[in-house]
């Protein structure tokens, strides 16, 4: 069975992801930072649709814990699939902070810079030897690295940022046949930056080509395709998933 990691799991597109990959048949590991009651609603609705899933603490913004994280999922491996091993990795935890460039903090740049780029790249470093050959890993990132909207700028950087670092680990784990790409999801209805008021969703569904916001459920069959045989040569790229979003 592959089996996958899947970050920020408890809601969202994460929680999408791992109910698609799970229907797909992949083993689950989800990781909640704030919320455990929602990731363990996500492993119960897995279970009783026939599927094996697992969720554990992580905070993604702390790189000090990878250590005794990557342990843990040795440890789930072992004992809930008889597996030493991974087939995926989705770094997908994250949050907004939608301020002008004039009024963010240090400690907000420093807060998102720590979730969205630090840690995906610490992390994927930790637990890269559980990776087998052939797997796949699929980052994250946000169509607002190719507009600029006001409020957003760190949070895109930094997106913008684990783009180009998915790049470079796919030149580098090339010789072990790990892919990676990184899934720019565009206005998409989740609970990311608050999630979407009537006002603020027509406004986002005006700016598509398609008229709408996106569901969850979208991006997440694009994040199962390329963590299986449908992805098998798609490598080094960003998929945008926004409905034509600004264009």
């Amino acid at each position: 069975m592959s089996i996958i990691v899947i970050t920020g799991g408890s809601r969202g597109i994460g929680a999408s992801t791992a109910l698609e990959c799970a229907r797909r048949g992949m083993g689950i590991i989800l990781t909640y930072n704030r919320n455990p009651d929602a990731a363990h609603t996500v492993v119960s609705q897995i279970q009783a649709e026939g599927g094996k899933a697992v969720a554990l603490p992580l905070d993604v913004g702390n790189v000090g814990s990878f250590a005794n994280f990557r342990q843990v999922v040795e440890q789930t491996l072992e004992a809930k699939w008889n597996s030493r091993s991974l087939s995926g990795l989705v770094n997908n935890a994250g949050y907004g902070l939608y301020h002008l460039i004039e009024t963010v903090t240090e400690e907000q740049f420093d807060g998102l810079l720590s979730v969205h780029l630090k840690g995906p790249f610490f992390l994927t470093q930790t637990l890269l030897p559980l990776l087998m050959e052939g797997s796949s890993i699929v980052n994250l990132t946000s169509a607002t690295t190719r507009v600029a909207t006001s409020g957003v700028a760190p949070y895109a950087t930094f997106k913008g940022g684990l783009e180009v670092l998915s790049r470079y680990m796919a030149r580098e784990f090339g010789e072990r046949r790990i892919r990676v790409n990184s899934v720019s999801p565009g206005p998409i209805r989740t609970e990311l930056g608050g999630g979407l008021n009537e006002a603020f969703e027509t406004l986002l569904a005006s700016q598509t080509a398609l008229g709408r916001v996106g569901e969850p459920e979208e991006v997440a069959r694009v994040i199962a395709s390329l963590l299986t045989e449908d992805g098998a040569w798609i490598n080094a790229q960003n998929i945008e998933v926004s409905g034509g979003y600004i264009i």
